[in-house]
């Protein structure tokens, strides 16, 4: 009588599937250690900062950035990412060429790295014009509130509708985009990681108002975003969460005090 051999495939989605929570879960970890060390430091220092970087550095910022991505976007990318690595397992099983699924994550967390430093410049940026403008600071609020006002309308917006439905079909995703190669597979990461840039930008944006380093933010982001992506009924996720920004962008526009800034 002949016997199966128990099909490799599901083990190393399983694999691959659990390396994703776990590293996305000890990001977590990392985040809550690095907010309280931040408070801790601040209650030393007798008040709170008000800086849009939370006081860091480029390198701690952008170490920061990094974990925040995967505590943030490794659940909400796993299905892309399982998908990717079903078809390489498939193509390896067949001798086809193939790329490991890790260069195609890598390629993922480059061009969200790539963001980050761009985020940090600006950040900077308008911390250095604040610096110089007591309009600004005195009005930081005000403009945390049209920030959560812009980022309900792009909720909306047709750019966002495309890269939602982009990061909602994995395997569309897969068949159009697919490159054989390791470079092919980078380049699959970054192109992903684009569409999945353009989907979130603006939520990740609500966090300088909000605090980087406001950990219940972003956990309520990342369940906006995963909720978007993973849910049948994720584009009316979207649509209800637009019209909540825009409400509560308007609410801190007439009273600053509802914007709770944690840093």
């Amino acid at each position: 009588m002949a016997t199966t051999r128990a099909d490799p495939l599901p083990r190393q989605r399983t694999l691959i599937l659990g390396s994703l929570l776990l590293l996305a879960a000890l990001a977590w970890a990392l985040l809550l250690w690095q907010r309280r060390v931040m408070d801790d430091g601040m209650a030393m220092a007798g008040g709170r900062s008000a800086d849009l970087t939370g006081g860091m550095g480029a390198p701690l910022f952008l170490a920061m950035w990094v974990t925040m991505m995967v505590a943030m976007m490794f659940p909400t990318a796993a299905p892309m990412i399982l998908t990717f690595a079903r078809i390489a397992q498939g193509k390896a099983q067949r001798r086809q060429p193939f790329a490991p699924t890790w260069v195609f994550v890598a390629g993922y967390l480059a061009l969200w790295s790539a963001a980050g430093v761009l985020a940090y410049l600006l950040a900077l940026g308008a911390e250095r014009l604040a610096a110089r403008s007591l309009w600004l600071l005195d009005h930081g609020a005000q403009l945390g509130g049209v920030v959560l006002v812009l980022a309900g309308l792009y909720q909306l917006s047709p750019l966002k509708r495309v890269c939602l439905t982009t990061c909602r079909s994995p395997l569309t995703f897969i068949l159009h985009a697919w490159r054989d190669g390791t470079g092919g597979a980078f380049r699959m990461g970054l192109s992903h990681g684009l569409s999945c840039l353009g989907c979130c930008w603006l939520l990740f944006v609500l966090l300088f108002p909000l605090g980087i380093m406001n950990v219940a933010a972003m956990a309520l982001i990342t369940a906006l975003i995963f909720a978007e992506k993973a849910w049948p009924i994720g584009r009316r996720v979207a649509q209800v969460a637009a019209v909540a920004l825009i409400a509560y962008g308007l609410l801190v526009l007439v009273v600053p005090d509802a914007l709770p800034t944690i840093l």
